[in-house]
């Protein structure tokens, strides 16, 4: 008995999750009260074929995974300590895992997507999780001015992390409908901001644009579609940041480009992509092109090295994004997780899978790395 219960447990959850990962669907309400009547607003398909292709993708994704989707030892994690990033200068970035990057900019520090948890999942004890520590927790971040979110999926907006960030941060930046659901959390209305693409908003001497971006939304089985999903253009005194959230390629990229490039430093996604499903996020190649598209300098890849979302070995991205950026000469900057990151220097192209376990230890501060 115990084990049927246990087997209908993991079987919600996979439905669960699966519907929050690949659901496509959308209602004519939603889409006219958050202004999703343009084709370029509606959700995309995600798979290719019909309702027997999703099935064969969903069925592949829980149950055929490859061994190489996760890594085999432990990746090594740069301690951000607090008093580092009080002494930082202005323009330096810190990528946290997935999604998560922390930013100092303006004397104020920023971060995008902040996902602390163990696991990327609606719930604690099922999903996937985590392939390394963060590099700080949340209560040794510092006060931070805004929290900027891309969408709704469990791998971007994640409640204990919200919550734990509600009591020190000002601001929290969403595209449309999501910031009801930070509502609903507890969040203080008042420290909610809704943007639909193309507003803008100044914070703290900077200015965010919720930008278009190619995806869907989603949380479960009542949550297709009700919310918008965006990338963000950040204009920094000085500097100019571009962050995608999720987003397959598509000629957006070009128009945000020639309005509001060049970048600095564009945080373009390269991670959990799968011919199957070829709409909702970005090959390599395509991450390479965007970039292009928005006229950027350096390209730091995020979404990937955290989670296993895809059916991809886990290092690929990394290995063909460095090798595209030395092929086309465009700086391509993997850092480690924690490592701190120059705008104003950022011209190298750092691989740290291949730096060998010495040089990863002369990286790490006096603290050590977590692993």
């Amino acid at each position: 008995m115990k084990r049927i219960i246990l087997y209908t447990l993991i079987a919600g959850v996979v439905i669960v999750m699966a519907s929050t990962l690949f659901n496509k669907t959308s209602s004519a309400r939603t889409r006219s009260s958050l202004s999703l009547a343009s084709d370029l607003k509606r959700p995309v398909e995600v798979t290719t074929g019909g309702p027997l292709e999703l099935a064969r993708v969903m069925w592949d994704f829980f149950f055929n995974k490859p061994a190489d989707t996760r890594p085999s030892g432990k990746i090594p994690v740069q301690t951000v300590i607090g008093a580092q990033l009080m002494s930082a200068p202005n323009n330096t970035v810190y990528r946290l895992g997935h999604s998560t990057v922390l930013m100092k900019l303006n004397d104020a520090f920023w971060i995008t997507d902040p996902m602390f948890s163990d696991r990327a999942s609606p719930v604690r004890f099922a999903g996937p999780e985590r392939f390394h520590p963060p590099p700080i927790s949340i209560d040794e971040l510092p006060p931070i001015r805004a929290v900027i979110i891309s969408h709704d999926h469990y791998d971007h907006l994640d409640h204990d992390s919200i919550m734990k960030l509600a009591g020190k941060t000002e601001y929290f930046l969403t595209p449309l409908g999501v910031g009801d659901i930070l509502a609903d959390w507890g969040v203080p209305a008042a420290k909610v901001r809704q943007l639909d693409w193309w507003q803008g908003i100044d914070v703290g001497g900077v200015r965010f644009v919720a930008t278009p971006a190619q995806h869907f939304s989603g949380r479960g089985f009542f949550g297709k579609n009700l919310t918008q999903w965006a990338s963000w253009v950040i204009l920094a005194p000085g500097r100019r940041l571009f962050f995608s959230g999720d987003t397959g390629y598509f000629d957006g990229f070009k128009q945000i480009g020639d309005q509001y490039g060049p970048f600095d430093l564009t945080l373009l996604e390269a991670g959990a992509y799968n011919a199957r499903w070829p709409n909702v996020h970005m090959h390599p190649e395509e991450s390479i092109q965007a970039h292009l598209d928005l006229k950027g300098k350096s390209l730091l890849p995020i979404h990937n090295g955290t989670f296993d979302l895809s059916m991809h070995p886990w290092r690929e991205p990394f290995d063909r994004i460095a090798a595209l950026g030395i092929a086309r000469g465009i700086p391509v900057l993997t850092p480690l997780m924690g490592e701190p990151v120059s705008m104003d220097e950022a011209t190298g192209g750092l691989r740290w899978l291949q730096l060998k376990p010495e040089r990863q230890k002369r990286l790490n501060p006096a603290r050590g790395s977590r692993v």
